[in-house]
């Protein structure tokens, strides 16, 4: 199973990008994984919010095959633990679901089309946090939830 994970916005800023590929790196021990940033369209400025989601939802949907499971991240989500979170993972594996999908949308969220796509809503934390750190908080759940899985002793309870 491979698992990606997309971002709208601006590329890995210095201060995750280390940490970032750390923990992408790790991941790629148990599953390949990668990121994909979509860039804002270059129109944002001139697009109202509805538009600019519009438009991010179909840059998004393009990157996003038939039969990938698409999970967003949204404070609004579904909360997980850290060892629910291996169980979902290992769930979509047994299910041999060939990727995984993590999107972080844009600043304004994503357009309903994204969300009726998508599987899962999940929710890092009832907390907004800066892309830049979803990616890193995100990159490291996932590398745990792989120790969880593998039953090594990254994770402490």
């Amino acid at each position: 199973m491979k698992l990606r994970l997309i971002s709208v916005g601006k590329p890995h800023e210095p201060y995750v990008k280390e940490g970032i590929n750390d923990f992408t790196q790790r991941i790629n021990k148990y599953f390949k994984a990668d990121w994909l940033i979509i860039p804002t369209p270059k129109t944002a400025p001139s697009l109202s919010e509805t538009e600019l989601k519009k438009a991010e939802a179909s840059l998004i949907l393009n990157q996003i095959e038939k039969d990938d499971y698409l999970i967003l991240l949204d404070e609004r989500g579904k909360s997980f633990s850290s060892p629910q979170l291996a169980q979902f993972i290992q769930q979509r594996a047994n299910e041999s679901n060939k990727q995984l999908v993590f999107l972080i949308g844009g600043a304004f969220g994503v357009d309903p089309i994204v969300t009726n796509r998508a599987q899962l809503v999940w929710s890092l934390s009832p907390l907004v946090f800066p892309h830049m750190l979803a990616r890193l908080i995100l990159s490291e759940q996932l590398y745990r939830a792989c120790t969880i899985i593998r039953n090594e002793k990254y994770h402490h309870i």
